[in-house]
């Protein structure tokens, strides 16, 4: 596999397509920290990291609205690629819908949204948006 973090992506994506309540996804560190602040932006209802000999995995619960069953990710993107990287400078940081959605991003202080890496002023790599 070429690109894990897309995969990543692309397993959120067609679980809530499917409207699955729970997905699997084999786990990373990266990926930790990308479930991690999905979770604290409220895009996700809750996730669980099982450890394993060989790699691991991690339980994501996904969000809906109770009533329409719409899923609270309205689009999640991949921006960065092995074949084309994307970097922003602390000056020209990404914003998504406005402020409404979120750029996560890879920085050297770790993994962090774009809100984030504007307070502590420091740029990095864009992993992907969210909204």
């Amino acid at each position: 596999m070429t690109d894990p973090i897309a995969d990543y992506l692309t397993r959120l994506r067609n679980a809530m397509m499917a409207r699955h309540k729970i997905v699997e996804i084999p786990a990373s560190s990266v990926k930790k920290d990308i479930t991690r602040i999905l979770f604290e932006k409220g895009y996700v209802l809750n996730y669980k990291f099982e450890d394993d000999p060989v790699q691991g995995r991690i339980k994501i619960a996904l969000k809906y609205h109770p009533e329409t069953r719409v899923p609270a990710i309205k689009s999640i993107r991949r921006v960065s690629r092995p074949g084309l990287r994307q970097y922003r400078g602390k000056d020209n940081l990404p914003r998504v819908l406005n402020g409404l959605g979120i750029a996560i991003m890879s920085t050297s202080q770790g993994v962090m949204s774009d809100k984030e890496a504007r307070q502590k002023s420091i740029g990095g790599e864009v992993l992907c948006y969210v909204y």
